[in-house]
């Protein structure tokens, strides 16, 4: 079977590629046709996030073992697309560059026959042009309005005028505590 997929840039701008690629090929091969399809050389690191439905990541697969012993992290070779991605799990996310950071939401979209005589791995569609840097990425939790939340001690700046004319403070002034 085949799958064919549409690899999305986490940008401003609609850029995608659509990859078909067979289900017996690994993350590493898909890795492949990612940075093949937007125009890497290839030399960057990468690694594919599991995820869920709503694009959390999860768990790490890396292109190489970064473990302590060899062989203790299973890598991008050890995975078949088909042992990851199916109908129910249909999304990864994969980072290419730990430097710049290229994010792509990677999305299963058909698992198809193989067409004859076609060559896999392939792009089928690619719309939008590579910017040159990628897009900065915002690594914060969510800031509600109230940014105290639980801490708000309902004082305000007319509070701290009942420190004025207290002279009880003694100023060590800054060279004698800094020298």
């Amino acid at each position: 079977m085949v799958y064919k997929f549409r690899v999305i840039l986490d940008a401003e701008e609609d850029i995608f590629r659509d990859i078909a690629i067979l289900e017996d090929d690994t993350l590493e091969d898909l890795h492949n046709a990612i940075f093949n399809a937007f125009g890497f050389d290839g030399s960057e690191v990468a690694s594919f996030y599991t995820c869920d439905d709503t694009w959390n990541q999860e768990d790490e697969i890396p292109l190489f073992d970064t473990g302590d012993i060899p062989g203790e992290i299973r890598t991008m070779n050890d995975y078949p697309l088909s042992s990851i991605l199916d109908k129910e799990n249909t999304k990864i996310i994969y980072v290419y560059d730990f430097i710049s950071m290229w994010t792509f939401l990677v999305e299963l979209a058909a698992i198809e026959e193989e067409s004859v005589g076609a060559i896999y791995p392939e792009t089928l569609f690619s719309h939008g042009e590579m910017p040159d840097e990628a897009g900065e990425k915002n690594f914060e939790a969510d800031i509600h309005d109230d940014i105290y939340g639980e801490f708000e001690d309902d004082l305000d700046e007319d509070d701290l005028d009942m420190f004025e004319g207290d002279d009880s403070f003694e100023d060590f002034g800054f060279e004698e505590n800094w020298n």
